[in-house]
């Protein structure tokens, strides 16, 4: 694991309980097709699982953090033993009262280690494990601490009932893009807020310029173009659960095709870059990479790229995101990868995870 990610940042607590990258955009940008072979970073699971439920024949997760693993296995044990609706309980996204319980029918499939990871954290599991990692403590944090400052609840359950666009903009205008908003916005999104609370100060190396003025601005799109009442990441911050609205991986239709493939899912405790070089000879089609290139130079950035260009095909696609460091394919790479640039702003426009400055879609050549 000797890559720029893993000798700046610490893996080994849950930075994520949920995916905070919008399945819906990922699965319709990579185009999954019957036959495709997918490498996705696993994060907490949802993803890759989305990919899987999409009808991908192979999906292999990778991960350098074994807890981000642990997180993936407990919720393929949930789909396996448990109802939709239990599964959701024990997500966090619908209230429950039980979940030690549901827990206590996943454990039966899991290993070993997993099992220990999990059993040494039943106050995670009480509260729901989409709400277990740093990024959401961080939103936790908002939700009590900052929001009511700012926001009745009353006010925030008006900003998450349906309206249409131009409603949703007065709205906006109106009650909810107060002084008090913009204020404690640009302190609690800022650099430093961010980095300390949310994510990790290395995540910030290789961003430059204003931090808190760009989330900012892609929450307005998010409160006004988008909308609230069908966003379950907004929904999950603002209330702590998903509401009304579900993630890809967790919605009613999409339960079963994820829990009938389960047997086409594996994962492994490795980087990307050093699972394509213990598998050389895999053909992979689609790639699912997460942000992982904010974290590494330029340089490194340059050859993690090439060696996925390499692993794949014609014809295959990587989807990433920048949240704020660019990263987009350099020259060197220009006869070997294609940017499909108006399909990528298209479906960022609609990215549920607003935060997010770009949305990449590049296909080999």
């Amino acid at each position: 694991m000797n890559t720029e990610a893993a000798r700046q940042v610490d893996f080994t607590p849950i930075r994520y309980g949920q995916v905070w990258e919008d399945a819906d955009i990922l699965v319709e940008g990579l185009a999954i097709a019957p036959g495709d072979v997918c490498l996705s970073v696993a994060s907490a699971g949802d993803n890759a699982l989305a990919l899987l439920g999409a009808g991908a024949a192979r999906v292999i997760a990778v991960d350098l953090n074994p807890a981000q693993l642990a997180c993936l296995a407990l919720r393929v044990a949930g789909y396996r033993e448990l109802t939709h609706a239990e599964l959701l309980e024990l997500i966090g996204s619908r209230p429950s009262g039980r979940r030690a319980a549901l827990y206590q029918r996943c454990r039966r499939a899991l290993d070993a280690p997993v099992r220990a990871f999990w059993d040494a954290r039943p106050e995670i599991i009480a509260a729901g494990i989409g709400g277990a990692g740093k990024f959401e403590r961080y939103f936790a944090f908002f939700r009590r601490h900052v929001l009511p400052c700012v926001h009745r609840r009353a006010t925030v359950e008006r900003l998450l009932q349906e309206r249409a666009r131009g409603p949703r903009r007065r709205f906006y205008a109106d009650e909810w893009n107060t002084w008090r908003w913009r204020l404690l916005s640009r302190m609690f999104f800022s650099r430093f807020a961010l980095g300390r609370l949310g994510r990790d100060p290395a995540c910030f190396k290789y961003v430059r310029g204003p931090v808190a003025r760009r989330i900012l601005a892609r929450t307005c799109h998010a409160l006004t173009e988008l909308a609230p009442a069908a966003n379950p990441y907004l929904h999950w911050i603002l209330t702590g659960t998903h509401g009304d609205a579900l993630p890809w991986a967790l919605r009613p239709e999409n339960f079963a095709g994820i829990r009938d493939r389960l047997d086409r899912l594996e994962w492994h405790s490795l980087s990307v870059e050093d699972f394509l070089e213990r598998e050389r000879g895999l053909v992979i089609t689609k790639f699912n990479l997460s942000d992982i290139f904010e974290y590494m130079s330029a340089e490194n950035y340059h050859r993690a790229l090439a060696q996925v260009v390499a692993a794949s095909r014609p014809g295959g696609r990587l989807a990433y995101w920048n949240m704020l460091a660019a990263r987009q394919r350099p020259p060197a790479l220009a006869g070997r990868l294609r940017p499909l640039r108006r399909e990528a702003a298209t479906l960022h426009a609609l990215d549920k995870t607003w935060f997010y400055s770009a949305f990449v879609l590049e296909e080999v050549t």
